[in-house]
């Protein structure tokens, strides 16, 4: 398999009990993969020792940097930050809660030649009866309002190629932001293939992307897009 240059970034929220073993694993990891590679923290505003820790490995390794949100400004803000930030030819995020396994971007690497945007879809979700009910919903809508058949809009564990995020005004603070980037990018003609990837329970730390606020603002930006794009 031919190297890359390669981004990757995560987004991440009161993760001290994450951060660490995710960077051990990805400088592990990426190398192998990467002829040359930045990795990126993002930090959104957390109340823990995420940025403190993440700057720890930053002193050591100048390849990962942490850009830290002062306040909280939601995950949408978070991956737009990351977006912003990255410089390699591809860019690859996933989040920083350890459910998913980085190595696992060998299986959607062979598809990156022909196809802009790769994205995992998680084969069994670990996640609660809510969370499932809630993300099937908002599948359902999405295809309905939008069009867009996809069968995970939300699965953290996506490779793209940089022309594609440079083409895109993206605007979601919330968790929107996957569907609004794969609806502009599917209007704007680019190609997506869908892998699928392991998904891992949550072993520390608590989900946000349920929370009556982080829904009322999804569905928010939804109707904004929609009206948007008819």
């Amino acid at each position: 398999m031919q190297k890359i240059n390669l981004s990757v970034f995560f987004p991440c929220y009161n993760e001290e009990q994450n951060i660490g073993a995710l960077l051990d694993r990805t400088v592990a990891f990426v190398p192998a993969i990467a002829s040359d590679y930045e990795i990126i923290v993002v930090d959104d505003g957390s109340s823990d020792n995420t940025a403190e820790i993440a700057n720890k490995y930053s002193a050591m390794d100048p390849r990962i940097k942490v850009i830290r949100h002062e306040t909280n400004r939601g995950y949408g803000a978070a991956l737009r930050t990351g977006f912003s930030n990255c410089r390699k030819d591809y860019i690859f995020f996933t989040d920083g809660d350890n459910q998913f396994d980085i190595t696992e971007l060998t299986k959607l690497l062979p598809y990156t030649g022909d196809f802009d945007i790769v994205a995992g879809f998680r084969i069994k979700r670990k996640d609660n009866f809510i969370r499932k009910i809630n993300e099937f919903c908002f599948n359902r809508a999405v295809r309905i309002l939008f069009g867009l058949k996809i069968r995970d809009l939300n699965c953290a564990f996506k490779i793209y190629k940089k022309k594609v995020l440079e083409s895109l005004e993206l605007r979601s603070s919330w968790g929107f932001i996957n569907s609004e980037l794969l609806i502009r990018a599917r209007k704007m003609g680019f190609t997506i293939k869908e892998v699928g990837v392991t998904h891992y329970p949550r072993q520390w730390g608590s989900q946000t992307g349920a929370s009556l606020k982080v829904v009322i603002g999804s569905l928010s930006e939804l109707f904004k897009l929609r009206k948007e794009i008819r």
